[in-house]
């Protein structure tokens, strides 16, 4: 990758960005708490608290507190299947239950027959674990999908946050590769990873991802040296107050789910960030080569759009989408903005988010990444998404190229 000699005027957006964290949680329907951080190549040149873990409580955030990291797990177990990839012990491209067989069992929904039943039907092909990481696999959320949420209040199918098998068992929405629609399919993707390593998704992360980038608090566990520094998650009622919601994920869950399933810090994240800008390489060894990083990189969702979250359980998410009205695409693991966005993030960047309000990009050519982290349902809470949105503006106000 060409390097390019952009440089960051770190005083001013520090003092920028402080004054942006401050206001979120100082100002008309705050946040109780956020760490914000930016990384370059080399280190963490930015990280900064504030707010409270828990609203109403005395333990004041620190940069080193433990969170809920939901989806933006989903880029960890994307890169777990490159990894397989490189060994040659996966083909993207043949079907996923070739690996993990119980995918090749689900059919498509085409709805409800008059008695409230699902009409189902064979799909016309069982997805690959490329359409797995592309989001094309045919599955999607209750949250965004009113289909998956009739069947989890009228069929009992259970929510992922139960980290059930039962939970993955749902059926296709289409056929595999019609279309782009966030859900379970990484999921799956981590699935495949756990029946060629033959070991829990958490094992494999652990061993291949997080030791050699020298990750050490991040687990599908929720440790007990974690639960001294968690950050609560809170509910946003519709006066903008908050509410401590007392929830946890399952710990030990039954299935790791490489989707949404981690716990973890946001300086350990910045250490998965700089891997994607060093090419693969971690501070302990490589975790994939460069060539792989730079395909995985592109487009592969073709001419498919990224489309909005439409928000179907309110108190889980609002209707969501980044830069509305831009070409978004897919790489294999992160969201792609095609045009240059209005904070300035560059086209061909990468980015996602996870659904307690926590947002991540990473500028390959320029070299930076940074990770905004809060703890709130539902998903695009209008303080916690717009401030996130002023912290990367105010990153390239004050880049300089």
């Amino acid at each position: 990758m060409t390097s390019t000699f952009s440089r960051l005027d770190t005083s001013a957006f520090g003092a920028a960005a402080d004054q942006i964290l401050e206001s979120a949680v100082g100002g008309d329907a705050p946040v109780p708490g956020v760490v914000a951080a930016v990384t370059d190549r080399h280190e963490t040149i930015y990280a900064h608290a504030a707010g409270v873990r828990r609203l109403g409580g005395a333990a004041a955030l620190t940069v080193d507190d433990v969170f809920a990291i939901f989806s933006t797990t989903k880029a960890i177990t994307a890169t777990a299947v490159l990894q397989l990839v490189e060994e040659g012990l996966l083909d993207l491209d043949r079907p996923a239950g070739d690996y993990a067989p119980e995918i090749g069992t689900l059919k498509v929904i085409e709805g409800f027959d008059d008695a409230g039943e699902p009409i189902l039907r064979a799909p016309r092909s069982v997805p690959t674990t490329r359409q797995l990481l592309t989001h094309t696999g045919g599955f999607g959320y209750d949250f965004f999908d009113a289909v998956y949420a009739r069947l989890a209040e009228e069929k009992g199918q259970p929510s992922v946050i139960s980290a059930t098998k039962a939970a993955l068992m749902t059926p296709l929405l289409f056929d595999p590769g019609e279309k782009w629609q966030y859900g379970t399919n990484i999921d799956w993707a981590g699935q495949v990873v756990e029946a060629v390593r033959g070991k829990r998704l958490g094992e494999v992360f652990a061993e291949r991802i997080f030791a050699p980038l020298g990750i050490e608090n991040m687990s599908f566990i929720l440790r007990e040296d974690f639960r001294t520094r968690l950050a609560e998650i809170h509910a946003r009622n519709a006066d903008g107050s908050l509410t401590p919601m007392d929830l946890e994920l399952p710990s030990p869950p039954e299935v790791d789910f490489g989707g949404h399933g981690l716990y973890g810090t946001v300086g350990d994240y910045l250490k998965f960030i700089r891997m994607w800008l060093n090419d693969g390489a971690g501070e302990h060894g490589r975790v994939l080569r460069a060539d792989t990083v730079e395909m995985a990189v592109q487009n592969h969702l073709g001419d498919l759009p990224v489309t909005m979250l439409p928000g179907v359980i309110p108190s889980l998410s609002n209707d969501a989408e980044f830069f509305p009205g831009q070409s978004k695409s897919w790489s294999l693991p992160f969201m792609i903005n095609n045009e240059q966005a209005p904070t300035g993030r560059p086209a061909g960047a990468l980015g996602w988010a996870g659904l307690a309000n926590l947002f991540y990009w990473i500028d390959r050519a320029n070299g930076y990444g940074g990770y905004w982290a809060t703890q709130i349902l539902p998903f695009g809470d209008p303080t916690s998404f717009t401030k996130y949105m002023e912290f990367e503006t105010a990153f390239y106000q004050n880049l300089n190229g």
